[in-house]
């Protein structure tokens, strides 16, 4: 394997095409225009900047990694790809149009893995004619950092198929844990319904933002509160993954807070809008309060 693609160049595609180059591989980074995926491998020059600052990688491995990178602006350009993986916004349509499209690109032989977080492998292999090259390869944010990629295999998901995954996100230095194609997965199955639950207690009136962040980290030992992450993680995102759960398992306790939904429609999305949970747009996160935006 030499060309891996992905497909998505925001925060987690960026991060995974940046993992990707560092063990060695070419990367076709692609995106809806150009000029998108040009702005993810700017993004991925700037963190290796900070790294080179803390002496964390040399320059001149920084500028390796920088030149494996291709953006391109066009799916046809994936037809060069040995691997590809989709990295696109946990919206079910749109994952089902681009896997059509990259079933028809694509030689054939070519696994096609998506970072879904929760939306099932297996109606996302259905759209193809090559179910069995079809996996789930979902990498944590941020991608650079976190060592684990969970990996999803669908119905008709071959052995050869998962194998070749797993050697790949081992080769770019992650750890694999396999979970069954359910709503969720294993990760988002326990850390969503967790983040909607603090959502919960804050719409009723239980603590204040930062009570429940503190409460969790010093109570539990997470590094992060869960209104922080779910900042981090974006709070649409925790919308989108949280309906999943609730249409897919038909189980009220997976019902999405309603304070939660509100934020997303006041397009208060967390750090990606530099404003969720906590005001982000002065430097030093501050609670937010309702009326106070």
């Amino acid at each position: 394997m030499k060309t891996f693609a992905v497909v998505g160049a925001g925060q987690m595609g960026a991060g995974i095409a940046q993992v990707a180059a560092a063990s060695g591989l070419r990367v076709l980074l692609n995106d809806v225009g150009l000029d998108r995926a040009q702005a993810g491998k700017a993004k991925i020059e700037k963190d290796l900047g900070r790294l080179v600052e803390k002496n964390k990688i040399e320059a001149a491995k920084a500028k390796e990694i920088l030149a494996l990178i291709e953006p391109c602006g066009d799916l046809p350009a994936l037809s060069a790809a040995d691997f590809i993986v989709e990295a696109a916004t946990e919206n079910l349509q749109l994952k089902f149009q681009i896997f059509k499209k990259l079933d028809e690109i694509a030689r054939p032989g070519v696994i096609l893995a998506s970072n879904t977080s929760s939306i099932s492998i297996t109606a996302i292999a259905g759209q193809t004619k090559r179910p069995a090259d079809v996996v789930g390869m979902h990498f944590m944010n941020p991608v650079p950092v976190m060592k684990l990629v969970e990996g999803i295999r669908g119905l008709r998901t071959s052995d050869q198929t998962f194998a070749s995954m797993r050697g790949l996100a081992e080769k770019m230095g992650k750890t694999v844990v396999e979970a069954r194609d359910f709503p969720g997965f294993a990760v988002n199955r326990i850390l969503m319904p967790m983040i909607n639950e603090a959502v919960y207690t804050l719409y009723e009136g239980v603590a204040s933002i930062e009570d429940i962040d503190t409460a969790m980290k010093l109570g539990t030992n997470q590094p992060m509160g869960p209104l922080a992450l779910a900042d981090f993680i974006g709070l649409d995102t925790c919308l989108a993954i949280m309906d999943v759960l609730y249409e897919g398992l038909s189980d009220s306790k997976y019902r999405p807070c309603p304070l939660l939904r509100q934020y997303v429609f006041a397009g208060l999305y967390g750090k990606k809008t530099g404003i969720g949970f906590y005001d982000y747009r002065s430097g030093e996160p501050k609670a937010t309060r309702p009326g106070a935006f």
